[in-house]
């Protein structure tokens, strides 16, 4: 993706992709990088981790640490704030693409 708009989108997705899964259960770096891959996001750890510390920081996740094989894992979990933006989004991306004639792909 090489435009401004698609870049946007992308990183919006992102982030709306993050919010679910950390809603679903407790989720971390090396799992969501995977995870994105297997929906065709090729991004790094250097823009999926500023993106997580981003989010936690407006208040979208909340973190805890704990020690797993000896090293420190840090956990993201979706806060109450965090869901209410991701339905709020939600809402736009379905509006938005029953506008734009996105039933099903």
């Amino acid at each position: 993706m090489s435009s401004f708009l698609n870049r946007k989108i992308f990183k919006g997705l992102i982030c709306l992709h993050i919010l679910h899964h950390a809603d679903e259960s407790p989720v971390y770096g090396s799992w969501l990088l995977e995870e994105l891959s297997t929906h065709g996001y090729k991004i790094s750890p250097g823009t999926l981790y500023p993106m997580l510390h981003y989010m936690a920081k407006e208040g979208l996740l909340e973190h805890y640490e704990e020690n797993v094989g000896g090293k420190i894992r840090k956990y993201y979990v979706t806060t109450e704030m965090g869901k209410k933006e991701f339905y709020k989004a939600k809402k736009y991306v379905l509006e938005l693409a029953h506008e734009i004639g996105i039933e099903e792909i």
